[in-house]
């Protein structure tokens, strides 16, 4: 039977993720409220024109 307890101590991240996670943390992403924003700034200065 698996004593999750004692599995629970060996774990470790992997190396990989932690980098992965970095990485992504970093970068300056776009998500969608960026883009909504855009677009309606855009559509402002259009009708401002």
């Amino acid at each position: 039977m698996i004593n999750f307890e004692e599995e629970l101590k060996k774990f470790h991240p992997s190396l990989e993720v932690e980098e992965a996670e970095d990485a992504l943390y970093r970068k300056n992403l776009t998500d969608i409220a960026d883009l909504v924003v855009e677009l309606v700034k855009e559509v402002k200065d259009e009708h401002e024109s």
